[in-house]
C-alpha cells in the first residue's frame, strides 16, 4: 500500500491513512471477491475524521462487492 507524500505530507498522517484502510478491508475481505484495489487518498482525508473516513470505506467496500456479483 502506497500513500502519497504529496498527499497527506507526514509520516503521521499518511500511516493513520493506511491504519485506518488496512483495518477496515480486513473487516470487509470475506464478503468481497478476490480483486486487486487501488485506493487513492485525496487531500482532504487528511484533516477528516475516523468515522467519516470509516463510512466513506464502507460505502466503497459495498460498492465493490455489488459490482462483483
Amino acid at each position: 500500500m502506497a500513500v502519497a507524500v504529496r498527499t497527506m505530507g507526514g509520516a503521521v498522517q499518511r500511516n493513520r491513512i493506511r491504519r485506518l484502510i488496512r483495518e477496515s478491508f480486513r473487516l470487509h475481505q470475506a464478503l468481497m471477491p478476490a480483486l486487486d484495489i487501488v485506493i487513492g487518498v485525496r487531500p482532504n482525508a487528511r484533516e477528516a475524521a475516523a468515522t467519516a473516513l470509516r463510512s466513506s470505506l464502507e460505502g466503497l467496500w459495498d460498492r465493490l462487492t455489488r459490482s462483483a456479483t
